[in-house]
């Protein structure tokens, strides 16, 4: 390869450094998402009458949610 080209290979390749001893503690903080996110449906679900009764308030209480845990979960993986 020629000089320039690996040097503009170098300066284009981008590593990113995460801490892989927190991944198994992510993992198991993600189902416990998912089971309570599923939890919160249930309970949206119980009293309604129509789809629309249940999706628009598990939408607005859980996108927050997953939105926040996914931000959390990259900042921590990042983090050396």
């Amino acid at each position: 390869m020629q000089p320039y080209l690996e040097e503009t290979a170098r300066r284009g390749y981008h590593s990113v450094e995460m801490n892989w001893r927190i991944a198994p503690l992510l993992g198991i903080g993600f189902v416990l998402l998912s089971y309570g996110t599923v939890l919160v449906f249930l309970a949206f679900d119980r009293d309604s009458h129509s789809a629309s009764d249940t999706i628009r308030p598990f939408v607005i209480t859980m996108a927050p949610v997953w939105i926040v845990a996914i931000a959390a979960a990259r900042v921590v993986l990042k983090r050396s």
